[in-house]
């Protein structure tokens, strides 16, 4: 098999801008050799709860799904300014809303649908304990 860079990057809630806490809710996977870019999210009520008791949770899940679909959506190519490069490079953007991006990473990979199942057990909602 063959192994291609991918970059990614987690998704964020950070419920009280001012403090600057959040919770990882997602993960936003691109692999330009495979035209493959995709997000995942797990909202977890509770431990945003804790972090802040008036989060809104509707704004958290609406925001994190609108970065799924606008995974799926993108058409054309990054010469014209659209296509998988630019809408990675747009929803990484660095932004002060309810959700965020994290610094880009980048790895290697033989199955993106498969290292972002990894990378979201990993970084965003990890087995509970036996």
């Amino acid at each position: 098999m063959s192994r291609h860079a991918f970059q990614y990057a987690v998704l964020r809630a950070v419920p009280r801008i001012e403090r600057g806490e959040f919770v990882n809710v997602g993960v936003i996977l691109y692999c330009q050799a495979l035209d493959y870019l995709h997000a995942a999210v797990v909202v977890d009520d509770v431990r945003l709860r804790a972090l802040a008791e008036e989060v809104d949770l509707d704004a958290v899940r609406t925001s994190a799904e609108a970065v799924v679909a606008a995974c799926r959506a993108p058409e054309g190519t990054a010469r014209e300014g659209t296509g998988l490069a630019h809408t990675f490079g747009r929803l990484t953007a660095p932004r002060s809303t309810v959700v965020q991006p994290s610094p880009v990473h980048a790895g290697v990979t033989d199955d993106p649908a498969g290292t972002l199942g990894r990378l979201l057990g990993t970084l965003v909602a990890p087995p509970a304990p036996a």
